[in-house]
């Protein structure tokens, strides 16, 4: 291969600056960028677990982290790239030693394909091992990762391409390119302080090229900041001489420290502390239990599976757990993942407070879901919510909660050492879309905490099994929590960790409620399973009322007269009550008959409230607030509860609102559903309380209730209502109605009876079991129609999820080979449609508002200019989800202004222009032949 000195006219960067920076510069700054990220971010643990991955000393493997990271743009060096500068370019193409194929320079050809073509050679010449397949062999697989830098990795070169990149690969150059591309390598070989032997003997595991790949994307992404580059330019005329390259070298080195400890990055601290000094009160017998426990099993990294009722404590137990576990698996981090953003904004804010008081080091916190920049709570400064405190710093300047500017960008917020969001911020990380090795890198030596995880579909389950696979191979510690998990469940789960440690053979785990069962990564031990005595022992009273959807008959109440008398005692005796429905449409429609049976309680402050997803976000953010101030925790500054109260909701309030009623009425719902619904009754200690201070009055007693309203009962033998859809299988409401009527008189013993009815409502053999024969054989065609759409589910995850860590070697698996697809999918399931849509109102002089009032003007709408972050917040606070077919008609009125495109949040949006004829009228418009309205309830459509 031709050597000889590094050309400095080859440019890597130029956008932006004074004059084009050089390429070798950039190298340079990326290798050293890359080793003060293996400094500061990668634990001692990490660090050792990488190398021996790699099969070598820990500092044999940060020096090729640094080569390998420097090596990464060497494909700029090809015509196409240089001569995006036309006037740099032309003092190269009159150079004979430039020589290429006329027309080349024009042809496209992406800098990070070059790469993996370039380095191949290089690496093939520098002795790295190869086999007669490319694919598998260590020269190709490195160049390959290294070619994935811009967030896909490309398909396998083949054999023959590489004994002739003339004919596949023109735009390469010739021999002075190639000899250009050999010397910018070989000068960061030297500088790196790599040698001949500095090669791995083998392929990189795929959960440590991931790790690899993961720090040269934060490097080079850190060394191509404007800022940095403009304090290393080189002067007019500089030539890349040896003294030259080592000055600059050095310069690299001492500036990356600085630029990775101003953007965030770093490794949280976990000092050990027992429980009670970690939190303001004594444990329960569930945190007791994991407090003393815990300990002695944790060798390493691990899984922990807690499974407990609603409001037992599970936050402060995985809190606690997360941080014996981060000092026993050398852990840098957290991330706190939910499965809704209104929980994980609660739980950011939860986070942060504890992380004040028990976090030690880098503490840098960020808020993860698609409108995390809309909270409050990520906004603001934070602080010590405990003490109503808003600091964003301690004593140590470094140990800032607040993530900075940095952090906050596009796919970096899992960098941060502490994280709390959506869980689809981490199921990316195993679909093959651009970056998701960004995630991986951010989970791979974190304590991950997976809140809710029965919560979740066939398609996001599956995606967390594979996620699991990936954590086990990385030795991440993962907390698992659930309030109902079926035992299948719990084993798919404990053995998807486990495979990806290397331990194939299955647990047969058999989870305990309430309890918890830990699992070694280092072993594929699994722990006797630890029952522990429920701190809230009670016994729910549960009422199946047979209802028909529509007019009472034949003896049997339609359904809003059974809701109805279900509520007269308590509006006529006082205390609160949830009524739970299954669509929007019928919590509205349910709202409206209350509303005209009880007007009374319409006119009351708080008396009759209506919450569902169907609000633009701004009121829905009221309605929530005016929620938790009547039915939240009492004693918490601000909060009054009504003497008479009904919430009419939707499953929103199973997950996302610490919400406290006297009786639950609910919809016939999976028996999950209805486990978590009856969490919010009698929820929190209200005794010694009277009815004005927020006690509950006489009647409603001690014992929970719970009233389903249910059509498929014996005496209707129903189906679901026509207007539920597909929310729920009808099999699982099958057999959910069955299970009830065989505990109706008898209650349901929380958390005694739990555990037995979730496994017992998913049993194989629970058709078999049933007495009548019709029966039988009707809710054996609805399981076959319930695990055909379960397994479509999960095929289409199979065909679409990276491959496991295990054996990968080919790292296009990570990419599909390089096809990605639309980050979009993870957040949806199976035949899902949904949009977002703005409300704007013409009011009659022909001006167009926010809000029906007419008060607030529409931001930039007969404008072209660009609208400023807080004209883009009033915008999307506006919004609201609806249905996608609702929308499928949509034209020119529906779109958005010009100034609105302009603005990646606002441009996929729809506009709604409502009007109304008269002030009598509702606020309507059309979309199609669909009309869509806005009102008091809510968004409707008819």
């Amino acid at each position: 291969m031709a050597s000889g000195a590094v050309d400095a006219r080859l440019w890597g960067k130029e956008r932006g600056l004074l004059r084009p920076y050089p390429v070798i510069c950039h190298l340079l700054d990326t290798a050293a960028t890359a080793g003060e990220l293996w400094d500061r971010t990668l634990t001692a643990t990490a660090r050792e677990r990488l190398a021996e991955a790699m099969q070598m000393p820990e500092d044999r493997c940060r020096r090729l982290v640094c080569l390998w990271a420097g090596l990464h743009d060497v494909g700029k060096i090809i015509p196409p790239f240089q001569a995006q500068v036309p006037q740099r370019y032309a003092s190269l193409s009159g150079d004979a030693s430039y020589g290429h194929e006329p027309g080349v320079e024009g042809q496209p050809f992406p800098h990070d394909i070059a790469t993996q073509w370039a380095l191949t050679e290089i690496f093939d010449s520098w002795g790295y091992p190869a086999s007669k397949k490319p694919r598998l062999s260590v020269h190709h697989q490195v160049a390959q990762l290294l070619g994935g830098h811009h967030g896909r990795v490309h398909r396998a070169l083949q054999m023959k391409e590489l004994r002739n990149p003339g004919a596949y690969a023109r735009e390469l150059g010739g021999p002075g390119w190639q000899g250009q591309r050999g010397s910018h390598a070989e000068a960061v070989r030297r500088l790196t302080g790599c040698g001949p032997d500095d090669a791995p003997p083998a392929p990189l595991p795929a959960h440590a090229a991931v790790v690899v790949l993961g720090l040269v994307v934060v490097a080079d992404w850190l060394a191509s900041q404007e800022e940095a580059i403009a304090a290393r330019l080189p002067g007019g005329g500089w030539h890349a001489t040896d003294e030259a390259l080592q000055a600059h070298w050095a310069k690299a080195v001492s500036g990356a420290v600085p630029l990775v400890a101003e953007a965030g990055l770093g490794v949280a601290g976990f000092p050990e502390r027992p429980f009670g000094e970690q939190f303001p009160f004594a444990p329960n017998r569930l945190q007791a239990s994991v407090a003393e426990r815990l300990p002695a099993l944790a060798d390493g990294p691990g899984l922990l599976l807690v499974t407990a009722p609603t409001g037992d404590g599970k936050t402060e137990t995985a809190l606690h757990a997360a941080s014996v576990m981060a000092r026993a698996a050398g852990s840098s981090g957290l991330f706190f993942a939910l499965p809704t953003m209104a929980t994980a904004d609660a739980m950011f804010r939860r986070v942060a407070d504890f992380a004040m008081q028990n976090v030690e080091g880098d503490r840098a916190l960020t808020l993860l879901h698609s409108m995390a920049w809309l909270s409050e709570a990520y906004a603001l400064p934070l602080g010590n919510g405990s003490q109503g405190g808003s600091e964003a710093t301690v004593s140590d300047p470094q140990a800032q909660i607040a993530a900075g500017e940095w952090l906050r960008g596009a796919k970096r917020g899992l960098l941060a050492p502490l994280a709390a969001g959506t869980i689809d911020q981490a199921l990316t990380g195993v679909l093959p879309v651009r970056y998701n090795v960004l995630r991986l890198l951010g989970l791979s030596n974190k304590v991950l905490v997976v809140d809710e995880a029965h919560a979740y579909g066939p398609w996001m389950h599956s995606l967390l099994v594979r996620l699991l696979e990936w954590l086990g191979a990385c030795g991440a510690p993962v907390v698992l929590l659930s309030a109902t998990l079926s035992g299948r469940t719990a084993s798919s789960l404990v053995d998807a960790y486990r495979r990806g440690g290397g331990h194939l053979e299955a647990s047969g785990v058999v989870p305990v409620y309430p309890g918890w069962v830990y699992v070694s990564g280092r072993t594929g031990d699994v722990s006797p399973p630890c029952a522990v005595e429920g701190s809230r022992s009670r016994r729910v009273e549960v009422t199946s009322v047979p209802v028909r959807w529509g007019p009472s008959s034949g003896g049997v109440l339609g359904r809003d007269v059974a809701v109805v008398e279900q509520l007269r005692p308590l509006v006529e005796q006082g205390g609160c009550a949830l009524v739970c429905c299954t669509t929007v449409a019928e919590a509205q429609q349910t709202f409206r008959m209350l509303s005209e049976v009880f007007p009374s309680l319409a006119d009351a402050e708080d008396g009759l409230l209506l919450l569902h997803s169907r609000y633009p976000g701004a009121r829905r953010a009221e309605i929530t607030r005016a929620c938790e101030r009547a039915f939240g925790k009492p004693g918490v500054g601000g909060r009054r509860r009504p003497r008479v109260s009904v919430l009419v909701a939707t499953q929103v309030v199973e997950q996302s609102l610490d919400l406290d009623f006297d009786v639950v009425i609910s919809d016939l719902a999976p028996l999950a559903q209805l486990l978590q619904r009856v969490g919010r009754c009698m929820r929190h200690d209200r005794s010694g309380l009277g009815l004005e201070d927020g006690g509950r009055p006489d009647w409603v007693g001690d014992r929970p209730r719970l009233t389903v309203l249910d059509p498929m009962a014996d005496e209707v033998r129903g189906m679901a209502p026509r207007s539920w859809g597909s929310v729920y299988a009808q099999a699982l409401l099958t057999r959910t109605s069955e299970l009830l009527q065989r505990y109706a008189g008898r209650g349901i013993a929380v958390p005694g009876d739990v555990q037995e009815l979730v496994d017992e409502v998913y049993a194989e053999d629970f058709a078999d079991r049933l007495d009548d024969v019709a029966d039988r054989d009707r809710l054996k065609r609805e399981d076959a129609e319930r695990w055909g759409a379960v397994l479509a589910e999960e095929s289409l995850a199979q065909m679409t999820l990276v491959n496991p860590p295990n054996g990968m070697i080919d790292l296009a698996e990570l990419s599909r080979d390089g096809d990605v697809i639309d980050e979009a999918l993870v957040t949806t399931r199976l035949g899902a449609d949904s949009a977002r849509a703005v409300c704007v109102y013409v009011q009659r002089g022909g001006s167009v508002t926010l809000d029906a009032q007419g008060d607030v003007p529409v931001p930039g709408w007969q404008s072209n200019r660009r609208l400023s972050l807080e004209d883009v917040r009033a915008v999307v606070q506006q919004s609201v989800p609806l249905p996608g077919g609702w929308l499928r008609e949509r034209g020119p009125d529906q779109q958005v202004p010009e100034s609105w495109a302009k603005r990646a949040a606002l441009r996929e949006l729809s506009v709604l222009r409502m009007r109304r004829p008269t002030s009598d009228d509702a606020w309507s418009c059309r979309v199609g032949d669909r009309s869509i309205s806005v009102s008091a309830v809510g968004v409707e459509s008819s």
